[in-house]
């Protein structure tokens, strides 16, 4: 399928929510100028789109960068398709962009599974957008089924790796030591995801006896989650003997953990953190921000928690999320009992 290059790209699109380029949509000269025409007729009820993902829903701007690099890609295919408007638009023009996803083509190679079922979510909110809001009679994307992913179930870590893993991000008791020791507590005692751990400013901690952490979540929902004598410990400390030195270096920024130039610390500077940490810990499974949330769920499930209850603390919208962690509780229930009872096996 074309690219289209110039002015027919959506870098424009909500500019004051998102400002990621999109550096991985080329230009290309093989792109015909009626299709430029004709792609232009799409952009507008994209914009449209897309600006109400960003103001009403309050996606986050890496989701809205997303959805702009797939939903330009799309408009692209329609207009090589010779689609004017999304009123044009066929179910069969839907189901021929979804295989070209899978497909790969000259420019782009084969998307795997989950990136083609994004891809294709995007493409059915927009159509349904449309039809919402009056801009076409009709769904064409209703009837697409983006393809079936391969369940995963959340790999955690045993109890005793957490273990390991938190001493080894608190060797020393200088402020970066200080601070790598709090943020990996933190993601564990509040399973956050790393963006609401980078996200957090010093007021949305409170570390009194009955204090609980403000984190804010996707779609702007926030919530507030308990903070454990672990967690205080280590972020008082942090406070305490770590960040003003940290702060003293920057321009008074109010997030909880910041760099060693005094700003915000960036998810990618987290993930190093905890990324040398396992390395220092000696931990043979891979570890990610993602597992200490994973291993947050599966150790209060383990320990007797309410799925309802885990649900609000992770700050899922439905409990059906939540519960694909009892499902690896119930595998380990299984691994306990073959190996345990005396009469499991034949």
């Amino acid at each position: 399928m074309g690219h289209v290059g110039g002015g027919i790209g959506l870098k424009g699109v909500s500019n004051s929510h998102d400002e990621v380029e999109d550096e991985d949509t080329p230009a290309s000269g093989a792109q015909r100028p009626g299709d430029k025409r004709k792609a232009e007729g799409i952009l507008p009820q994209i914009r449209g789109y897309l600006d109400h993902l960003s103001v009403e829903r309050a996606l986050a701007r890496n989701t809205l960068a997303s959805y702009r690099r797939d939903l330009t890609r799309y408009a692209e295919a329609l207009a090589e398709a010779g689609v004017e408007s999304l009123a044009q638009v066929r179910p069969a023009h839907v189901s021929s962009y979804l295989a070209r996803l899978r497909e790969g083509d000259a420019e782009h190679p084969p998307l795997s599974a989950a990136s083609a079922a994004r891809a294709v979510s995007a493409v059915r909110g927009l159509h349904r957008f449309a039809l919402r809001e009056g801009l076409t009679g009709s769904d064409p994307a209703s009837g697409v089924r983006p393809p079936t992913l391969p369940r995963r179930l959340p790999r955690a870590l045993p109890l005793a790796d957490v273990e390991r893993l938190l001493e080894a991000a608190g060797r020393g008791d200088g402020p970066l030591a200080l601070r790598d020791r709090a943020l990996l507590e933190f993601l564990y005692g509040t399973g956050a995801r790393i963006s609401e751990a980078v996200g957090c400013a010093v007021d949305d901690v409170d570390l009194t006896s009955d204090g609980a952490v403000l984190l804010r979540g996707k779609g702007g929902r926030s919530r507030l989650v308990p903070v454990g004598e672990y967690l205080r410990r280590a972020v008082e400390a942090y406070l305490v003997r770590g960040r003003p030195a940290l702060a003293a270096a920057g321009r008074g920024h109010p997030a909880l953990f910041l760099n060693a130039r005094g700003g915000p610390l960036s998810r990618q500077s987290a993930w190093s953190i905890l990324r040398r940490a396992a390395e220092r810990a000696g931990l043979s499974q891979a570890v990610s921000p993602h597992t200490l949330r994973h291993s947050f769920a599966t150790h209060l499930l383990d320990g007797g928690a309410d799925v309802r209850v885990v649900q609000e603390l992770l700050g899922h919208a439905s409990v059906t999320t939540t519960q694909m962690y009892t499902l690896v509780t119930v595998d380990t229930l299984r691994e306990v009992y073959a190996a345990s009872h005396p009469r499991a096996r034949g």
